[in-house]
């Protein structure tokens, strides 16, 4: 038994925050943002937005999509590394929203690359169970930016996606080849100082240390390229297939300059690249299923789907995925 998607769906917020909003309130030089990034705009959470508000709709959308009633899914997986509280867990609460009944629900905190292990542990549910299991991706990073770090607080933005993976007869739909990686070395080159067990929250501790830090970006986009290179080649290996077999590629849109060195590694065409960072900027783990449900259009049966992606632990990874 194979695996196929049946439904894409996400959710962006309606605030846009363009670069010469944030341009004027860090003082940057006009073009400054998009010249680093390649990112024109972002879109972030109102006030009252939550993390499963941005789950239920990109869910709903890819349940209505894929005509998969609510009761027949088995499993909901939620990729967030926001989600609405430490504990209990969101993907509960999105579950009971959606109507899903008693299927199993779990969040899977695996910052940008949360997406590829969801679907890797979705795919394999599907395959096992013979049931369909609704895999989201969210994130509302604009509450996590601290604005004295500007490199960081220019590339985040706010976004949901979601796919319906069902079972199939097709044996070689789905996932034909995974590789990943994680490289706890860099541990903190990407983190949130507080809010754990190892630094709890306190009376008076000041607002920034529960915010997102980046330090170190050069070791960061060093490192980020070298793994998205080395498990994409070693993920189309597994499918038997050859890089210039691929069909269709969407990185985690971290930002343009790292899916463009990441592209040169990979030597793929220009018309396999399927970006959104330009108009959504960077969502963690949101961005390969928004960008996937933006451009499902593209996407036909028996194609070639290489997904990468390298987020904070350092955790990351590649997925080719039979459509």
């Amino acid at each position: 038994m194979g695996s196929t998607i049946l439904g894409f769906g996400h959710f962006v917020p309606e605030q846009r925050i363009t670069n010469a909003m944030l341009e004027a309130q860090l003082g940057l030089q006009a073009g400054w943002i998009e010249r680093r990034t390649g990112i024109v705009e972002r879109r972030w959470a109102s006030e009252h937005e939550t993390l499963s508000d941005f789950a239920v709709a990109a869910g709903a959308m890819a349940l209505e999509q894929s005509g998969v009633e609510p009761e027949a899914i088995a499993l909901l997986v939620l990729a967030t590394s926001t989600p609405d509280h430490l504990l209990p867990p969101t993907a509960p609460l999105v579950a009971h929203r959606l109507g899903l009944g008693g299927a199993g629900a779990i969040d899977m905190a695996g910052a940008c690359a949360g997406f590829l292990y969801a679907l890797t542990f979705a795919d394999a549910f599907a395959r096992t169970h013979g049931a369909p299991v609704l895999v989201i991706a969210g994130n509302l990073l604009s509450r996590r930016i601290d604005f004295g770090e500007r490199d960081s607080a220019v590339i985040f933005g706010d976004a949901a996606g979601a796919i319906v993976l069902g079972p199939t007869s097709r044996t070689t739909a789905g996932v034909q080849g995974v590789t990943l990686e994680s490289d706890g070395a860099h541990y903190d080159l990407i983190k949130i100082p507080a809010g754990g067990s190892k630094v709890p929250f306190t009376d008076g501790m000041a607002a920034s240390e529960t915010k997102m830090r980046m330090r170190d970006g050069r070791t960061i986009f060093r490192r980020a390229v070298e793994i998205a290179a080395r498990t994409s080649f070693a993920a189309v290996e597994m499918a038997g297939l050859e890089m210039d077999e691929v069909d269709h590629w969407v990185p985690h849109q971290a930002n343009a300059r790292i899916i463009a060195a990441s592209q040169a590694r990979l030597e793929l065409d220009d018309a396999c690249l399927i970006t959104s960072v330009r108009e959504f900027g960077n969502s963690s783990a949101a961005t390969i299923p928004l960008t996937m449900s933006l451009n499902s259009g593209r996407f036909k049966r028996g194609e070639q789907l290489l997904l990468t992606a390298v987020g904070a632990g350092l955790t990351g990874g590649a997925v080719l995925f039979e459509l």
